[in-house]
């Protein structure tokens, strides 16, 4: 059995016997447990007797939400009323049990509740309290309303994206979520990071993660320029190529491709053209450069151009849907695609996105129903599931 394939029997996920409270909701916060929960830990999720408002997001089955499911599969179901004063001691018992807490309510929330890291810390020193939420614990814009498009506009990402649309003025809309699973990742890795301090020093902590910060994380280069200037090309470095039936992504990030390129094109004698033989000429030159280039493109179809590009050694894609990046052979060999159910049939998951040769790594195999383990939960805290749930 190959790395990729990893289902060997005997392999337990990293975080096997750990039990995390889960009280996110949306998508940040829920992605970082449901990676918890891949990697082998008991993830409990706390929600109203309503529901969480994403089971409302199509496609929706029976009642059930694909969307939903691909964030929370592999978890327990808690039903409770946090307000009750039996609701939140039942809390406070699974705290006073559990490894790991997440939430991503807005600052404040958790301390109304007298649910937050300073008050259920006396109970269990071990217990790693994570906070998600828009800019961060504290500060001026700390209990400001956050959702990441929100969160895209305010770190300069949008205006960042913008710069490198020639001829465009106004900011693009907002359909993908970058902040909220980039800040969800960067929340599993700093509960991992905060177990295995834990192990040395036998304390959790609380670790407050900002969608704000995660997202400026992402403008890797416009963090730079924007405190010394830098000359940049009237044509960004990479974007769509045109062939004779479709469009192509190129990327050129070294010598190597650079002169590969030269060659596919028919264009040899550029690599010693002073125009583009050294890095900053090129980048000067970039808009000549890459109308060369495309004056082959535009004569092959996608098909040729990236058979050409390929034997060269150049980095390149065809612009596809995710339908059709779905049905790549490479996802299949890797077994990346993970079939779950729910109660209105079944669906497919992304797995986690890297494989290890000594743990097992994925999706939980069903979405439970909601609220289908508070009884049994409650039970073995000694608290009564009538008291708990009542709005």
């Amino acid at each position: 059995m190959t790395l990729a394939g990893n289902h060997e029997g005997h392999l337990t996920g990293c975080f096997a016997g750990l039990r995390v409270i889960d009280f996110s909701t949306t998508i940040a916060g829920p992605h970082c447990a449901r990676m918890l929960a891949d990697m082998g830990a008991e993830v409990i999720k706390v929600e109203t007797s309503e529901g969480e408002t994403m089971r409302s997001r199509p496609p929706v089955r029976n009642g059930c939400s694909t969307v939903f499911g691909q964030l929370n599969v592999g978890k327990k179901s808690l039903v409770l009323d946090l307000k009750s004063r039996d609701g939140a001691e039942a809390i406070r018992r699974l705290a006073a049990v559990a490894d790991v807490l997440v939430e991503n309510f807005r600052p404040g929330v958790m301390r109304r509740l007298q649910l937050d890291d300073e008050t259920l810390r006396p109970l269990n020193p071990r217990l790693i309290y994570c906070s998600i939420s828009g800019y961060g614990q504290t500060g001026p814009s700390a209990e400001l309303p956050a959702y990441a498009p929100v969160i895209h506009a305010a770190s300069g990402y949008e205006m960042a994206h913008l710069a490198y649309q020639p001829g465009r003025s106004r900011p693009d809309y907002c359909g993908i979520y970058h902040a909220d699973v980039l800040t969800g990742t960067y929340a599993f890795g700093a509960i991992s990071a905060a177990l295995y301090q834990r192990e040395q020093t036998g304390r959790g902590q609380h670790i407050d993660c900002s969608m704000l910060e995660s997202m400026l994380s992402l403008t890797l280069n416009e963090l730079q320029w924007s405190q010394f200037e830098v000359k940049q090309s009237l044509r960004p470095t990479f974007g769509p190529i045109a062939t004779r039936d479709g469009y192509v992504m190129i990327a050129i990030a070294s010598e190597k491709t650079f002169q590969g390129l030269m060659r596919v094109i028919g264009r040899p004698e550029w690599v010693d053209d002073s125009r583009f033989a050294s890095y900053g000429e090129r980048r000067a030159h970039w808009p000549q450069m890459m109308e060369g280039v495309e004056a082959w493109s535009r004569s092959v179809t996608t098909a040729a151009c990236l058979a050409a590009l390929n034997d060269a050694g150049v980095p390149s894609s065809a612009y596809r849907t995710v339908g059709e990046a779905l049905a790549d052979p490479q996802l299949a060999h890797r077994d990346a695609i993970a079939e779950v159910e729910d109660g209105g049939g079944t669906f497919k998951v992304l797995n986690l996105p890297f494989r290890m040769s000594g743990a097992k790594v994925a999706a939980g195999k069903r979405m439970a129903t909601l609220g289908e383990h508070t009884r049994a939960l409650l039970q073995e805290i000694g608290v009564s599931a009538e008291k708990t749930t009542a709005s």
